[in-house]
Order: C-alpha cells, then structure tokens, then sequence
C-alpha cells in the first residue's frame, strides 16, 4: 500500500510539473522529446562552410574559404533541412542572455551563434553570408543550398530584433535574396514582436528542453510578413541631441516643398520602426525610465523589475497629476502639434484633428503595444465601417493611429478595459510640430526615446512612410 502510495504521488510530481511547464509558452507545449541529434542534423552547417563564415567577419574579408572548397565532396558535409544562425544579445534577459548564448553554442557550434556585442548584424551580411554567396558562385553547391535554406533566429528584446531585421533589409536593396527569415527568442521587457509571430512573451532559462523545442519549431513554421516604416525628422539647423541606436543623421533628405515654416538650414535624421512611433507623455516616461537605468545599471535585473521601475516612474512624471493644470498651454499635444495623412492611393495630405484630451500620440504597426496589449481594440465590423477603417493586420501597409490622454486612461486602456482614442488609420504621416511655450518634446520609436527641441518661431517635421521591402518572419504554430 505505501509503495503504491508513492507510486501515485511520483505520477501527481510528474503531472503537475508537466502542466507547469504546459503554462510557461514560448516553445512549450507539450513535454514530448526532442531528438538532441537528429535537431542537430537539422539545423548544423557544414562544418567548413561555418568556419569559413567566421573567418570572414573576422577578417573582414568574404573571399576567405576558397581553399577548402573541395571539401564540399566530404560526404559528411550534407546540407541540413534548415541551417540557422542565431544572434544573441548577451545584455538581455537581466543579463541572463550570455547564459543563453552559451548553451546554444555547446548545443549547436560556437561558429553558429553570434554575440551582438562582438559580431554585429550588417558584419554578418556584408561577410559571412557574402562568404556563401561567393563560394556558391564559384560552384560550390553546398554553400548555395546553405544560402537558400538558411534561417535566423534572434535572442533579445524588441530594439535587437529590428536591428538585425533593419541590416537584413539590405539584402533586398542589393539583390541578394532570398533574404532569411527570422524567428525569435524573447529576452526583452516588452517582447511585442515576439508575441506578433506567436514565440511568446518571455523564455524560460532553467529549461534547455525551451530551446531545443524553439529551434525545433523553427525549422518547419511558415513565413508571414511585416511591414516596416521609414521615419524621417527634419528640424532647424544647429541643435544639438543625443539620439538613440535606431537612429542616424543623414544628409542624402531632401525636404518637401510643401513643409513651410522651416528655416534655411535644417538638418534631418531617420531610422525605421516594425512596431511603433509615439510622441508625448509616453515618451516622456520612456526617457526618464532609460535614462534613470542607464545611470544604475543594477536596476536592470530583469522584465518583471524593468516593469515595476516603468510602472513607478511613470507616476513621478505628471501623467497622473499634471504639475501644469495653471497653464493650459502645455496640457495637450493639439497646442504643439498638426496631423496629417495620406489615405489609401491617395497622394495628398489630409489634416487630421487632435483632440485636445490627448497628450500621447502612437502610430502603431502591430497588434501587440506594451507588453501585449490591443490599444487599438477589437472593433466591430459597424465600428469600422462607420469610422472608414479596416481590420488591422502588420502586413496591411497601414499605421493605426490613436491617442493616449491622462495616466489614468492610458492605465485603463493599458488593461485592456477600454480602447485607446481612435484617430486614423493612414498609409503615410506627417506632423508639424513647433514649440510655442513647449522648449522641448518627447518621441519614440519601438522603445528607443529621445528628447526632441522645439522652436516658437519654426516647425519640426516627421515623416512615417512605408518602406518599399517587408520583412519575413519565422511564424510559431
């Protein structure tokens, strides 16, 4: 009776350890083995073309491996059902990502998974896929079954993933398809686009079965697409701000005709958002957040902890009690702010009216915004119809535009009990922003915030346009 006893208490252990592990998601869902070795020779690139990769971003030199193209004869160097590299931010995670990187090097080789911090993704394109491209073109059909299969995974954050997104792009530019999906392990705060294409909304690191299972599902899931937006900003020559990765200055811009109250001499920068672009109270509290993180690292131990920091600062930064309710002026964005749109083949600009409740303004590409909630709503087929809108879809080359008013709305709509304030759905976008009594302005895009000057005598310009290329995404089931 006592053996049964524990028997049975063995099988409560398993069970309930198994539905635990049921409940964590991204690449969990079930607990059924995984082949370690036949995973292996799924996603494992011949030995010598990985080699001759690594050397080439070493040396900065794609013509490096043509010496060992014989080995390609080696029987032993078959092409895998999906080769895959994996990018990896080793800061993500609370600084769990190293931890990551350095089992899925033991697990598939250390020329296959890539530390950000030391190989950068346009270092990646530039030599060690040029490295295939040119082995392939010198005959070696190895190399040219690797290019046309290969897959990427990225491990990190939001921010990570549109960077190797961004450099992946180039390919495009170039010629160079195809161009590699990408999947993702979440390791960020909010993991909004992780959550789009169904990898989940964090990883579980105690469980190398996690990993396996993701690069399992990885091999055989569908590609879907997403579009990308190019922003430019284009401002009065002569201020001086310390932008964010995601952006760059550029010179190549040439300003529209139609943008009156420009100086002379201006100056532009622009970068490109998968997720969102925002401007105002929201972006405010994103720059304060980061900048209070980058003044103590050590407050950076993790999602959960970058969220209650969020949660907390954004009560210290007048969303919930404005500290300006005697000067109407600066309360909402209508003041500072003018919206413009172009519709569906539609090539002029529509005005566009902020209402005067709204002090936050996002242009959102996906579904999921701050950690996976639906601002936009679920709106019904009347809804949409009365207001001229359609479903919105991250591939439907539209930007849903909404607005955000005092804190206690934006937490309201943050918990999913009311919709955020609809304001347009558009195919391209322009604001005109001057300061007035406003010296300065918050912006964001996809969690990279900067601190925007504004003038009272001349305007600020951005830009939102659709980008010509649409990224290919890994898709979970």
């Amino acid at each position: 009776m006592a053996s049964s006893a524990m028997i049975d208490e063995s099988k409560t252990r398993i069970t309930s350890r198994s539905s635990l592990i049921d409940s964590i998601g991204c690449g969990i869902n079930g607990v059924s083995v995984i082949d370690e070795e036949g995973l292996k020779r799924k996603i494992l690139i011949p030995k010598y073309l990985r080699v001759a990769m690594c050397e080439a971003i070493q040396t900065k030199n794609p013509n490096v491996g043509f010496q060992e193209n014989a080995a390609a004869d080696d029987d032993k160097n078959e092409v895998p059902e999906a080769p895959m590299v994996v990018f990896v931010n080793s800061k993500s995670g609370g600084k769990k990502g190293s931890a990551l990187q350095q089992i899925l090097q033991e697990f598939i080789s250390k020329e296959q998974v890539f530390d950000l911090s030391v190989v950068k993704p346009h270092e990646f394109v530039h030599y060690g896929l040029a490295c295939l491209e040119n082995l392939a073109s010198c005959g070696d059909l190895n190399a040219k079954e690797t290019r046309e299969k290969l897959r990427i995974i990225v491990a990190g954050g939001d921010g990570t993933v549109g960077w190797v997104l961004g450099n992946l792009t180039e390919l495009f530019r170039q010629n160079r398809e195809p161009v590699p999906p990408t999947g993702i392990i979440p390791l960020g705060t909010g993991n909004d686009l992780s959550r789009t294409f169904n990898w989940g909304g964090s990883f579980p690191f105690p469980w190398k079965s996690a990993i396996k299972r993701t690069l399992n599902e990885a091999i055989t899931a569908p590609i879907s697409r997403l579009d990308s937006w190019n922003v430019v900003v284009t401002m009065p020559a002569g201020d001086t701000l310390e932008l964010p990765h995601c952006l760059r200055y550029t010179e190549d811009y040439t300003h529209s005709q139609d943008m009156e109250g420009l100086p002379e001499k201006t100056s532009s920068f622009e970068g490109v958002f998968y997720n969102y672009f925002s401007v105002g109270m929201d972006a405010q509290v994103a720059y304060g957040f980061h900048s209070l993180r980058n003044q103590n690292p050590y407050l950076a131990q993790g999602p959960v902890a970058n969220k209650i920091i969020y949660s907390s600062y954004s009560c210290t930064q007048g969303w919930f009690c404005t500290p300006c309710m005697s000067t109407p002026n600066l309360r909402g964005l209508k003041n500072i702010l003018r919206l413009y749109i172009k519709k569906v083949n539609c090539s002029d600009w529509e005005q566009v009216r902020v209402p005067s409740s709204v002090r936050s303004i996002v242009c959102l590409n996906l579904h999921n915004y701050g950690s996976g909630r639906n601002p936009w709503g679920n709106l019904k087929p009347q809804y949409l119809e009365k207001r001229g809108f359609v479903d919105a879809h991250a591939d439907d080359g539209l930007l849903e535009i909404f607005g955000l008013k005092e804190g206690w709305h934006a937490s309201f709509v943050m918990a999913e009990l009311i919709s955020a304030k609809h304001i347009a759905q558009a195919a391209a976008i322009r604001m005109e922003v001057r300061g007035g009594d406003w010296k300065k302005g918050y912006m964001q895009m996809d969690g990279e915030p900067w601190k925007q000057p504004m003038h009272k005598e001349y305007s600020t310009f951005v830009d939102i346009a659709r980008a010509p290329f649409q990224s290919r995404m890994i898709t979970r089931e």
